[in-house]
């Protein structure tokens, strides 16, 4: 009611949400970056995942590479509106180690000998461009 016998009027309300530590959002979805081992993402493997209702399994294919994009359905934030829940998008980002030790410099140069330029897709396409550039 409005004051002093005014007519009633509207009641504005803000509401701030605050930033959380791992998750983003986009409308329903949450989001969230995820570092994941280079070996990981080489070989394939599971990992968990933050989520609201504690932590999800998320099985990383082999050949993950960083950028790439995992939904898990029904886990982001449920919808005011209507029945049903966002989705939690996962964001990979490959981590590399930052020290290596020198068994493990060892293996990735024997790794290095058996790999060759056409196992790397993105690197190898790099490659053509570049070569027709200096044409």
């Amino acid at each position: 009611p409005g004051e002093g016998g005014a007519p009633r009027g509207d009641l504005y309300l803000a509401v701030t949400v605050r930033r959380h530590e791992l998750f983003g959002r986009e409308g329903q979805d949450l989001l969230l970056k995820l570092p994941v081992p280079f070996t990981m993402a080489t070989i394939g493997g599971e990992i968990e995942v933050p989520s609201l209702n504690g932590t999800s399994r998320l099985k990383i294919p082999a050949s993950t590479q960083s950028g790439q994009v995992f939904r898990l359905k029904g886990q982001g934030m449920p919808n005011v509106e209507h029945r049903g829940r966002g989705d939690l998008v996962v964001h990979v980002f490959v981590e590399m180690p930052r020290r290596l030790s020198g068994r493990q410099k060892e293996l990735l140069k024997e790794f290095e000998t058996e790999a060759s330029l056409a196992d790397y897709e993105e690197a190898r396409k790099f490659e053509e461009k570049a070569r027709r550039l200096k044409k």
